[in-house]
C-alpha cells in the first residue's frame, strides 16, 4: 500500500473509530454511558452528519428502562426509520408496547416512529395505533395522531374513509394543542368535506386566538375557504352603505327611515361570519409574519370593503421583517393596491426604496408606488423616481424608466412632463437607460403622436449613437409608423440602415423591412430601389423569419401578375390604426389566486393548491354550525370517563408533562358535568361563554337557549346571540330585534349606526334621573311568576335630547349599584353610553378687538354622533358686541389637514346689535390634536381663526361592565398601555372627587368597580372607535398609579399628561 493510500484511509478509519465507540458506549451495562452516547448521536444528527450506521446499536435500546434513554432513541428512530425500514421492523412489537407507556412523550414518539416506518405491510397496525391515540387523555399524543394521520394516508390512500372517521372525532377536540395539527390532515385528506366543519366552527373561531402560530395559519387558511361557501358576499352593497352614511344631515325623518330599511333590506352580515371576522382581529399584531399574512388575506377576500383596511398597517409592520419576507408581503400589497388604492395610500413613504435593498425589492416597492400613484402625489412620486433613475443597479433604473411610462399612461395631467422627462433621458451616458427611455416613449407617442413629431426627429438623430436592438428596433417602428409626419427624415434613416443591414440584430432587421414596406407605399418614388435592395439582401437572410417576412412582404407591395387580391389592401395593412399598448402592473390579474399562497407567488397554479370557491347567491342553512349540547356532554363524557377509571394511583405524568397539566385536568374535570344540577350548569355556561376557552358553550348556545327557559338575567344575550332567533320577545318588535342582533356581533360595522342609537337611547334613561330608574325596576318587576318575559322594551321610552343634569345627581354613591342592577347580562356588552352635559370649558375663537366688534367662544357639546359618526360636536357662541348689526355671518377657506373634515354651521343672516347666537358645528379630527382653521367671515370682513382640541373631546364614553374592562385591558398590554405614578392631593382621594374630576377633564364613561381603591372609566375614540380605558389606583401615603391602555398610543400619553395635574393638585 502506497503512503498516499494509507494516509486515506486512516483518513476515514477515523470516523470509524469514533462511531466504534459509540458502539462500544450503547452496548455497555451503565445507563450513563449509553445516555452519553446517544447525546453524542443526536449531536451529530444536528449538525447534519450521517448517523445511520448506528442503526442496529441504538435501535436495541429502544426497550431500555430509563426515560431519557427512551426519548433519544426515539428522536434517532424518527430520522432514521424510513431509510433502515427492515431493521425498525424488528422492533415493531417494542413500539406497541410503548404506546400504553404512562408517559405520554414515549406514547407520542412510539406513535411518530411507526408512522415514519413506510412499509404498506404495517398499514393495519398504524391504523390501530392512530385510533387508540385519538382518544388519548394527553393532548400531545392526540396532536401527534393528527400528524401521523397524513403519512398514513400519504402511504395507502385507500385507508381514506376510516381516516375521516378519526379526524371528524379530533375536530371535537377542544384543546388548543390539537386543533391546528387536525384541521392540517382535514385539509390534506378530505378538504371537500365541509359538513365536517360546520359543527366544529364557532368552536375553531374561539380557540383560535390560543393555539400555536403555525395551527393559526393553516385553521385561518382553512376558514377562509369554508367562509366563502357559506355566506352571501358583503361586497357588492357596500356602495349603498356609504351612501347611506353620508347621508344629508336635515332629512325627514320618513326619508331616514325608508332608508334605513333600504339597507337592512340589502345585506346583513352572517352573524357567524362576523365571528369569524372579530376572533381573527388580534392576530394581526402576532409577532408571526405568516399568521399576520394569513390574517390579512382573509380579511381581503372576507371582510366588507370598508373594514379591509385594518389589515394594511400590519402589512406595512412586516416590511421591517427579512428581505425574504419582504419580498412576499410585498407581492400581496402589489396586488392589493391595483383594486384599493385607498388601503395603502396613508403608508406612502413606506414604500420608498432604499439604497441596502435587493433588486427584486426594489421592483416590487416601485410596482406598488406605481399603483398609487394619482393627482395629489404624482409630484412627489416623480421626484422620487428622477433619484431612482441614476442607481448604479441598472436593472432598477430601467424598472423605474417603465414605471414613468406606466404613470403618464395612467394620470393624463402629467403625460407631457413624463415624456419630456424621458427625453431629457436620452442624452444619458448609460446605454441601458437610453434604451428603455426609447422603448417607453415609443409606447407613448403611441396614445398622442399627432402632438409629438418633433420628439420622432429628435429620436432619429439618435439612431446613429444607440446600440441595443430593442431600443433601435422602436425607433424604426416609430419612424415608420408615422413616416407621413417626418416625410423628410424618413428615407434616409432607411439609407442609413440599409448600409449596416447585415450587422443588425434580428429584431432590428424585421423592423427595417417594415419601414421600407411602409414608405414603398407611401413614398415610392424616392424609397423604390432602396426597398428593393433591402428586400434583395434579405431574401437570402440566414434566418428564416427574416426570408418568410420578404417574401410575404414583396408579394404584398410589388405588383405582378401572380399577386394575389390582397396586394390592393397593401396599405390599409401595413398603415393601418394600431391600437395604444396598455402599461399595466405585472400583478393585475394575479388576484383570481388565493393571497399568500404559493400559486399567488408563481402565478401559476401549484400542486395541493385549492381554489377560493364564489360567494353563493344565497346563503345555505345557517343553523347546520348549531351543536346539540347534550350530545357533546355525552361524547366527552365516554371519551375522558372511560381512562379515569385505569389511572394508576402513583404519579401519572412526568415532569415533562406539567405544561399539559392544565389542558388535562381542564378536560377531566368536564367529564363530571353530568352529575351537576341544571342551575349550576347554567351557570358554568355562561361565564365560559364570556371567556371564549376550552368551552363547548360557544357551539351549543342555540341548543341551550331553545331546550332551557331562558330567564330576565340572560336576557341581553339571548336577544342578540345568532343562534337564538326562536325566542319570542314581548314588545319587541321585528325591526329593533334584527337590529340589536346586528349590532352586538359588529358594534363596527356599519349597518348597525341605527341600531347602537336606539340601544345607547335605552341605556340614557337611567341615567337621566332618579324616578326613571325606580319606575323600571318596578317595571320590571311587574309580570307574574307564570308570564317571565325576557324584557319589555317599551318600558324604556327612548330620550331625543340628552338632559343637563347637576354633577351631584350624576356622582351619587349609589351610581355603581344602580348600574350593576340595570345590567341585564353577564356577557361582553360594550355600547357608547349617551353622556350627560357637563360643565366643559369655553375657549375663545375670536376675540371683539380682533373681529371688529364681532366676538366669538367655542366649547365640546359632548353629543356623540349629530353631523356623523366620526364628528366632535362643537358649539360656537357669536356676540355682536358694536352698536350696529352684523349680517351673513358663515364659513368660508378651510385649511384643514390631510382626512379632517368639518360641518359647517349654516349662515346667520343677521345678528342685532348686543345680540348673541349659539350655533352648531361638526369637526372630525382624525383622533389627532391638529388645529382645524379657517375663516370666520361676515358681509365686509374675514377673519382667520382656528379650533384645536384638547384630547379629552377626541372621546366617547362607553358603558361596560367590570369583566368586559378587565378582559379588554388585558388585550392592551405591552407597548399598548402608558402608566404613571402621581401624588394626589388628600382633597381629591375621594370616589366622587376623582370621578368628577376624571369626567370633567375627559370625555369618558364611568365603569362600576368593586373596590374601593379602583377606579375605572371608558371610552372609544370619535374617528376610530379605538378603546381607551383609563384606571386610577389609590395607593399608600397618597400617591395613585395611573394607567391607560389603548391602541392609540399617541393619544393615551398625551391623555395620561393631561390627567396627571387633574388629581394632583388641589
Amino acid at each position: 500500500m502506497t503512503p498516499s493510500a494509507s494516509a486515506a484511509f486512516g483518513l476515514f478509519s477515523s470516523g470509524t473509530k469514533k462511531n466504534e465507540d459509540l458502539k462500544q458506549m450503547l452496548e455497555s451495562s451503565k445507563d450513563s454511558a449509553k445516555l452519553d452516547a446517544m447525546k453524542r448521536i443526536v449531536g451529530m444528527i444536528a449538525k447534519g452528519k450521517n448517523a445511520s450506521e448506528l442503526f442496529p446499536a441504538v435501535v436495541k435500546n429502544v426497550a431500555s428502562k430509563n426515560i431519557e434513554i427512551k426519548k433519544l432513541v426515539y428522536v434517532y428512530l424518527m430520522r432514521y426509520a424510513e431509510e433502515q425500514q427492515d431493521l425498525a421492523l424488528l422492533s415493531i412489537s417494542t413500539f406497541q408496547r410503548a404506546l400504553k407507556d404512562p408517559n405520554q412523550l414515549i406514547r407520542a414518539s412510539a406513535l411518530r416512529v411507526l408512522s415514519s416506518i413506510r412499509v404498506p405491510i404495517i398499514v393495519p397496525i398504524m391504523m390501530l395505533a392512530i385510533k387508540e391515540a385519538s382518544s388519548d387523555l394527553s393532548p400531545y399524543v392526540r396532536k401527534n395522531a393528527a400528524h401521523a394521520i397524513q403519512k398514513l394516508y400519504s402511504l395507502d390512500p385507500e385507508q381514506k374513509d376510516m381516516l375521516i372517521e378519526v379526524i371528524e372525532k379530533l375536530l371535537k377536540d377542544r384543546s388548543t394543542l390539537v386543533a391546528g395539527s387536525v384541521v392540517m390532515a382535514f385539509e390534506e385528506v378530505c378538504p371537500d368535506r365541509i359538513d365536517l366543519i360546520h359543527k366544529n366552527y364557532r368552536k375553531l373561531c374561539n380557540l383560535l386566538v390560543d393555539v400555536e402560530e403555525w395551527g393559526q395559519v393553516v385553521i385561518i387558511h382553512m376558514l377562509t375557504r369554508y367562509a366563502r361557501t357559506q355566506f352571501v358576499s358583503p361586497w357588492k352593497d357596500d356602495e349603498v352603505v356609504e351612501e347611506y352614511n353620508e347621508n344629508n344631515f336635515y332629512q325627514s325623518d320618513e326619508e331616514q327611515k325608508e332608508k334605513v330599511q333600504k339597507v337592512k333590506n340589502t345585506y346583513t352580515m352572517d352573524p357567524d361570519h362576523r365571528l369569524l371576522l372579530r376572533n381573527t382581529k388580534p392576530l394581526l399584531q402576532s409577532r408571526n409574519a405568516a399568521v399576520v399574512m394569513a390574517v390579512a388575506q382573509l380579511y381581503w377576500h372576507l371582510a366588507p370593503k370598508s373594514e379591509a383596511g385594518i389589515v394594511s398597517k400590519s402589512l406595512v409592520r412586516l416590511l421591517r421583517s427579512n428581505r425574504e419576507v419582504q419580498y412576499i408581503v410585498l407581492q400581496n400589497i402589489a396586488t392589493m393596491s391595483i383594486q384599493r388604492k385607498g388601503m395603502f395610500e396613508p403608508y406612502l413613504k413606506s414604500f420608498y426604496v432604499r439604497s441596502t435593498d435587493p433588486t427584486m425589492i426594489k421592483t416590487l416597492k416601485l410596482d406598488i408606488l406605481t399603483n398609487l400613484a394619482n393627482e395629489a402625489n404624482i409630484s412627489t412620486l416623480l421626484r422620487e423616481f428622477q433619484t431612482y433613475v441614476k442607481s448604479q443597479d441598472k436593472q432598477f433604473a430601467a424598472a423605474t424608466i417603465e414605471a414613468i411610462g406606466r404613470c403618464a399612461t395612467n394620470i393624463t395631467e402629467v403625460t407631457d412632463t413624463c415624456l419630456n422627462g424621458l427625453v431629457c433621458l436620452l442624452s444619458n451616458r448609460d446605454e441601458i437607460v437610453v434604451a428603455e427611455s426609447v422603448v417607453v416613449i415609443k409606447k407613448l407617442l403611441q396614445t398622442q403622436p399627432a402632438n409629438h413629431g418633433e420628439i420622432i426627429k429628435h429620436m432619429a438623430k439618435l439612431l446613429d449613437n444607440i446600440t441595443v436592438p430593442v431600443a433601435r428596433a422602436s425607433i424604426l417602428w416609430l419612424i415608420g409608423e408615422y413616416c407621413e409626419r417626418v416625410p423628410k427624415i424618413a428615407p434616409d434613416v432607411l439609407r442609413k440602415t440599409a448600409k449596416s443591414f447585415t450587422n443588425e440584430d434580428d429584431l432590428v432587421k424585421l423592423q427595417i423591412l417594415n419601414l421600407g414596406a411602409k414608405l414603398y407605399l407611401t413614398n415610392s418614388k424616392q424609397t423604390k430601389l432602396l426597398t428593393q435592395y433591402i428586400l434583395n439582401l434579405s431574401k437570402y437572410d440566414q434566418s428564416y423569419d427574416i426570408r418568410d417576412r420578404t417574401r410575404f412582404i414583396r408579394q404584398l407591395i410589388v405588383p405582378n401578375e401572380k399577386s394575389g387580391a390582397l396586394s390592393k389592401y397593401a396599405k390599409k395593412i401595413f398603415l393601418a390604426q394600431k391600437p395604444a399598448p396598455l402599461l399595466e402592473s405585472p400583478f393585475k390579474d394575479r388576484d383570481h389566486f388565493q393571497l399568500g399562497t404559493l400559486s399567488h407567488t408563481l402565478n401559476s397554479r401549484a400542486t395541493g393548491y385549492l381554489e377560493l370557491s364564489d360567494w353563493p347567491g344565497v346563503a345555505p342553512d345557517p343553523s347546520v354550525r348549531n351543536v346539540d349540547i347534550a350530545e357533546v356532554a355525552k361524547e366527552w363524557t365516554g371519551i375522558r370517563g372511560k381512562p379515569k377509571k385505569e389511572k394508576p394511583t402513583g404519579k401519572f405524568y412526568s415532569e415533562s408533562e406539567e405544561e399539559e397539566g392544565e389542558s388535562a385536568s381542564t378536560s377531566t374535570s368536564e367529564s363530571a358535568s353530568g352529575s351537576e344540577s341544571e342551575k349550576e350548569d347554567k351557570e358554568e355556561t355562561s361565564s365560559d361563554e364570556s371567556s371564549g376557552s376550552y368551552s363547548s358553550s360557544e357551539e351549543s348556545s342555540n341548543s341551550e337557549s331553545d331546550s332551557k327557559e331562558s330567564t330576565a338575567k340572560k336576557t341581553s344575550r339571548a336577544a342578540a346571540e345568532s343562534d337564538s332567533e326562536d325566542i319570542k320577545v314581548k314588545g319587541i318588535s321585528k325591526k329593533r330585534s334584527t337590529s340589536s342582533s346586528s349590532d352586538t356581533d359588529s358594534t363596527s360595522s356599519k349597518e348597525s349606526s341605527s341600531d347602537s342609537k336606539s340601544e345607547s337611547d335605552s341605556k340614557s334613561d337611567f341615567v337621566s334621573g332618579k324616578s326613571k330608574e325606580e319606575t323600571t325596576v318596578q317595571d320590571r318587576k311587574a309580570p307574574n311568576k307564570q308570564d317571565v318575559f325576557l324584557l319589555d322594551l317599551d318600558d324604556f321610552c327612548p330620550v331625543t335630547t340628552p338632559m343637563a343634569v347637576p354633577a351631584a345627581a350624576l356622582l351619587s354613591p349609589s351610581l355603581t349599584a344602580d348600574l350593576e342592577g340595570l345590567s341585564l347580562s353577564s356577557s361582553s356588552v360594550i355600547d357608547v353610553a349617551t353622556q350627560v352635559s357637563m360643565p366643559t370649558k369655553t375657549h375663545e375663537l375670536l376675540h371683539r378687538m380682533s373681529g371688529k366688534g364681532l366676538a366669538a367662544n367655542y366649547h365640546f357639546s359632548r353629543q356623540p354622533g349629530i353631523f356623523g359618526d366620526c364628528m366632535v360636536s362643537v358649539q360656537v357662541t357669536v356676540t355682536n358686541t358694536t352698536d350696529q348689526k352684523i349680517e351673513n355671518i358663515h364659513i368660508e377657506e378651510k385649511k384643514l389637514p390631510p382626512g379632517m373634515r368639518m360641518h359647517e354651521f349654516s349662515p346667520i343672516e343677521c345678528l342685532e346689535p348686543a345680540g348673541s347666537i349659539t350655533v352648531s358645528m361638526g369637526i372630525d379630527f382624525c383622533d389627532s390634536t391638529q388645529t382645524a382653521s379657517f375663516q370666520l367671515c361676515t358681509k365686509d370682513d374675514h377673519f382667520n381663526v382656528s379650533i384645536q382640541p384638547p384630547v379629552g373631546e377626541l372621546l366617547l364614553p362607553v358603558t361596560m361592565s367590570e369583566k368586559d374592562f378587565k378582559k379588554e385591558q388585558g388585550m392592551l398590554t405591552g407597548m399598548n398601555e402608558t402608566s404613571a405614578t402621581i401624588a394626589v392631593a388628600p382633597q381629591n382621594s375621594t370616589r366622587l372627587v376623582i370621578i368628577e374630576r376624571v369626567v370633567k377633564a375627559a370625555n369618558l364613561g364611568v365603569v362600576p368597580s368593586g373596590q374601593d381603591n379602583i377606579h375605572r372609566f371608558a371610552a372609544k375614540t370619535v374617528h376610530s372607535g379605538s378603546l381607551m380605558l383609563v384606571t386610577v389606583e389609590l395607593k399608600e401615603s397618597s400617591t395613585a398609579q395611573l394607567v391607560i391602555n389603548t391602541e392609540k398610543t399617541v393619544i393615551g400619553s398625551i391623555l395620561l399628561r393631561e390627567l396627571k395635574p387633574v388629581l394632583s393638585q388641589g
